[in-house]
């Protein structure tokens, strides 16, 4: 199966919601979500979907969390 595929299947079995740019659309929130905004902290999980090697490189390279965030590195042996 390649990404195509597999983001598709997520997308059809309702796992996560379509792609959206949080620059131009904003966070897919509920409204309760919304709300804690205002008087909290909520927590949003988001996935950035990479267009190439280089710009998930670029990416890590820019942004400490993505690269913590992937936790200890799997052993294919």
């Amino acid at each position: 199966m390649d990404f195509d595929e597999w983001a598709a299947l997520g997308l059809e079995r309702g796992w996560v919601g379509p792609a959206v740019c949080y620059t131009h659309d904003g966070l897919p929130l509920t409204g309760d979500e919304e709300d804690e905004f205002d008087e909290g902290d909520p927590c949003v999980h988001i996935l950035r979907l990479y267009e190439s090697p280089e710009m998930k490189q670029a990416v890590e390279e820019n942004h400490a969390a993505s690269v913590w965030r992937q936790g200890p590195k799997r052993s294919d042996a």
